[in-house]
């Protein structure tokens, strides 16, 4: 038994023995531990405080040259206040030195007005007194009061007036009498002038009302760029001033001015305004505007009783209501020579259809000498010949102002019913036409230049816009371009001020995605 007992005790002993060693060495391996967690927590610390300092010293400096910063800027501004201040102080010394100088200056004038003003009256009382005697020596010498002396004078002025009076009257009649003729015809000359000004106002100028101001806004566009499409598309100048609810078209070509006006009235209308959108109306007011052109021309056949014309002559007739000549719309005009021509004719027995179908196209050539070179009588007779009319009625195109020796009677008929429908009081003026040719003449020399796509002459010819074609004309031979296309005009044309040349060159590029 005991042999069992004693080894069991032995191990109890030795076990107990090891857990007490190793109870002591956890103790001893803890003790270390925390022996250097408290060195190392030291350590942290003072490497914290030592931060800490030189943190502590790196903001105190920023701090420093902050404060040092601020000082010097409160300092500078302290010191430009100071010079300021010194600077007003002197002005304010200078004026109050002048204004001293000027109020003195008035002292002395005043004193010296003052001198001035008694002498004056001491003059005005001693001329009273010298009057006054003058007027006793005189009443004593005549005889007479100052009042009977007064009526006496008056008398006899009012007996002299009255002769002079008659004797200037009738100079004055006898005058009138010889001028009268003069004067009628003077005072008719005006009155056909003043009776043609609003006529000729009315072929150079339209305007489309808005519904508001706000839409000239958007007709301009951002930085201006609808105006300058609509500008460039149309050929017409839009002019946007303080007139209220209002936008003036101005351009010497009639058919620009039109279709400028239907396009912008549609985009009023639609209310969107953009260079896509006004490309799309004026394209619309192109086909309306050509629509317009034939109605006019059908409308006056069916009003002259002129029938069987060709479709292109038609539609030239048309164009000719948007043409004036000398201030008068050529296509009134022309309807109305050729009721006269049928008159006339009516009256001598002669062929009253074949006369007004002469009248009619008589001026034909009118509606295409803005594009062609030559007179709208050489011209027109090409046209009639082209679409094989009669040869009376090309003979009255070529003839009706003397060009070319009259072959029928109707060819005189038209010379008499043109020059009968042109010299009515008011038909006529001379300026507008030579204006139309000036600027004709603008646009057929910017339009001889190499590169030169589109040309317009606006703003009553004191611009000249040129579009040029970007692959033919680069930046660098815009200003030559300009340059010689001035020199051109300076020599060909004789014009009042300065005519601005404008050189536009756009490189655009579409693509659709399908």
């Amino acid at each position: 038994m005991w042999q069992v007992v004693v080894p069991i005790i032995v191990g109890v002993v030795a076990l107990l023995f090891g857990v007490f060693l190793g109870f002591i060495y956890r103790k001893k391996t803890a003790e270390k531990l925390k022996g250097t967690a408290e060195q190392e927590a030291e350590n942290i610390k003072e490497e914290a405080r030592r931060e800490a300092l030189v943190k502590k010293k790196e903001i105190l400096l920023e701090a420093k040259e902050e404060s040092i910063k601020t000082k010097n800027e409160i300092e500078k501004e302290a010191k430009e206040r100071r010079a300021e201040a010194q600077k007003l102080e002197r002005r304010l010394m200078q004026k109050e030195e002048t204004l001293d100088r000027k109020t003195n200056s008035f002292e002395k004038k005043e004193e010296q007005l003052q001198k001035k003003m008694e002498n004056l009256e001491q003059k005005t009382q001693d001329a009273e007194a010298v009057l006054a005697r003058h007027s006793q020596e005189l009443e004593r010498i005549s005889g007479l009061s100052a009042e009977a002396a007064k009526d006496l004078l008056l008398d006899n002025i009012r007996n002299e007036v009255k002769a002079e009076a008659a004797i200037m009257i009738k100079d004055i009649e006898a005058k009138a009498k010889l001028d009268a003729d003069k004067k009628a015809k003077d005072v008719l000359a005006t009155a056909i002038q003043r009776c043609a000004v609003d006529h000729v106002t009315e072929t150079s100028v339209s305007v489309v009302q808005l519904p508001n101001d706000e839409m000239k806004g958007r007709i301009i566009g951002r930085e201006g760029r609808n105006i300058r499409t609509l500008e460039s598309l149309t050929g017409i100048d839009l002019i946007i001033d303080d007139t209220p609810e209002a936008v003036i078209l101005s351009g010497f070509d009639p058919v620009r001015r039109e279709i400028a006006k239907v396009a912008l009235e549609k985009l009023v209308a639609d209310g969107r305004v953009h260079p896509a959108r006004i490309e799309e109306m004026v394209e619309k007011a192109k086909k309306e505007v050509e629509a317009t052109i034939r109605e006019e021309g059908e409308a006056a056949t069916l009003e002259t009783g002129v029938h069987g014309v060709h479709s292109d002559l038609i539609r030239l007739l048309g164009k000719m209501k948007f043409r004036t000549s000398y201030g008068q719309n050529v296509l009134r005009h022309s309807i109305e020579v050729s009721h006269l021509c049928g008159l006339l004719a009516g009256e001598m027995g002669l062929d009253v259809t074949l006369a007004k179908r002469a009248g009619l196209l008589h001026d034909i050539g009118k509606a295409i000498d803005h594009e062609n070179e030559g007179s709208h009588i050489v011209l027109g007779a090409q046209l009639l010949r082209k679409h094989r009319e009669n040869e009376v009625v090309v003979n009255a195109c070529e003839s009706h102002h003397g060009d070319v020796e009259a072959t029928s009677v109707i060819s005189v008929l038209v010379m008499a019913a043109d020059a009968i429908s042109a010299a009515r009081p008011g038909a006529r003026r001379e300026t507008l036409e030579s204006y139309i040719k000036r600027l004709t003449k603008l646009e057929e020399i910017a339009n001889s230049f190499d590169g030169v796509e589109k040309t317009y002459a606006i703003q009553a010819g004191r611009e000249l816009r040129l579009a040029v074609i970007p692959e033919v004309v680069d930046d660098n031979s815009m200003t030559l371009l300009a340059r010689d296309v001035a020199k051109r005009i300076e020599n060909e044309l004789e014009y009042p001020g300065n005519i601005k040349i404008s050189l536009i060159r756009e490189t655009r590029v579409v693509e659709y995605a399908k």
